[in-house]
């Protein structure tokens, strides 16, 4: 107990210092003019006090800025999200995936045995500069069909690209196998700690695009970005971490940094959990940028360390890691808030994605 309450003494300080979607089973694709949800897992229910004192409010953070920053509501949705006038505008392709032509990923369900088929849905942003031929960077969006990234991440995109504020680049939207948490398809994909979704990712989804919209994908690991929330934001770290020499640039809300994994692995028994425990305390550290965030209420926000579930503690554990490490990072903490929560998306993601491509040429 000594410890815990030290930690939070340290981690509020640094905090002060530093300046719910529904769940879908994502295998029936959804009507014209919906999208389905980024689920959310583990976090269903009733809570009791938080575990981690409030931190007060900082400065907001910055593109330019480092380090920990504290923001409250109300939260009001960015202007990039607004179309404008007079902005080039890209285009957003969709196909599907059926899994039987996978090779990684044939499908698998909860309380279900043997192989369950499923469809996955993917859109592909293609900015109005595009110059056929030219390679672009790219951004690998985890659970993109759901409606706060397939609505959202084109007209941000727009605006940011002809503000110069982000190099023109493609959005790769993947949603997920379906299902959510252990067992699930989702879950297999986003909190399996290993490199096997980016195999996936480079070998199944960015073939396919190259195929069939000539879409030439740049190789350079300083261009290629990826992001997610919840589980899926887990799975963009583990991206990045496992294949620096692929992506190194990672985006990440109310990033599931606990016991999650299924089937269990000896190398990572706590599941995302050893990231901050002892994988990125016990590593060289790699180049990587991140970007991360977590709710004042997000999931399990009231559960002992014990329970390794705790998305509070498990994202303030993240950025002290990094911080410790030395890592580019900024982690952004948003009161009166909940897991993934659509306001601070919608009021936080376009300078979110401004932070994450500093350093690269516009």
């Amino acid at each position: 107990m000594r410890t815990l309450n030290v930690f939070r003494a340290t981690m509020l300080f640094g905090l002060i210092a530093g300046a719910v979607f529904a769940s879908t089973d994502g295998q029936t694709p959804p009507p014209a003019q919906a999208a389905p949800s980024t689920p959310q897992e583990g976090g269903r229910r009733a809570q009791g006090p938080a575990l981690l004192p409030t931190p007060d409010v900082t400065a907001r953070p910055t593109p330019d800025k480092d380090g920990h920053f504290v923001i409250g509501s109300p939260y009001s949705p960015a202007p990039e999200l607004t179309e404008k006038e007079g902005v080039p505008k890209g285009t957003v392709r969709e196909f599907t995936m059926d899994s039987k032509d996978s090779k990684i990923y044939p499908g698998i369900a909860r309380n279900q045995t043997g192989v369950v088929p499923y469809t996955r849905q993917v859109a592909v942003y293609v900015p109005a500069q595009h110059v056929a031929g030219k390679p672009l960077p790219f951004i690998v969006v985890q659970d993109g069909m759901s409606a706060t990234y397939r609505n959202n991440l084109p007209p941000i995109l727009d605006n940011l690209i002809h503000e110069k504020r982000v190099p023109p680049m493609v959005a790769v939207m993947v949603h997920n196998g379906g299902g959510d948490a252990q067992g699930s398809e989702r879950g297999l994909e986003y909190d399996t700690v290993s490199g096997v979704y980016t195999d996936f990712i480079e070998t199944e989804v960015l073939p396919r695009i190259t195929k069939d919209f000539g879409i030439i994908f740049t190789t350079d690991p300083e261009g290629r970005a990826t992001m997610g929330g919840s589980s899926g934001a887990a799975c963009a770290f583990t991206m990045a971490w496992f294949h620096p020499e692929l992506y190194r640039r990672v985006l990440s809300y109310s990033g599931t940094y606990v016991n999650q994994q299924s089937p269990l692995n000896p190398e990572s028994p706590r599941g995302a959990w050893e990231y901050h425990a002892t994988l990125i305390p016990n590593s060289p550290p790699k180049p990587i940028r991140v970007w991360m965030h977590v709710s004042e209420f997000d999931n399990r926000y009231g559960d002992q360390e014990a329970t390794w579930h705790n998305w509070v503690l498990a994202n303030e554990r993240m950025a002290a890691a990094l911080k410790a490490k030395g890592y580019h990072y900024q982690y952004v903490y948003s009161r009166d808030s909940r897991h993934v929560d659509r306001a601070v998306v919608s009021q936080t993601l376009p300078e979110a994605l401004e932070w994450l491509w500093n350093g690269y040429p516009k």
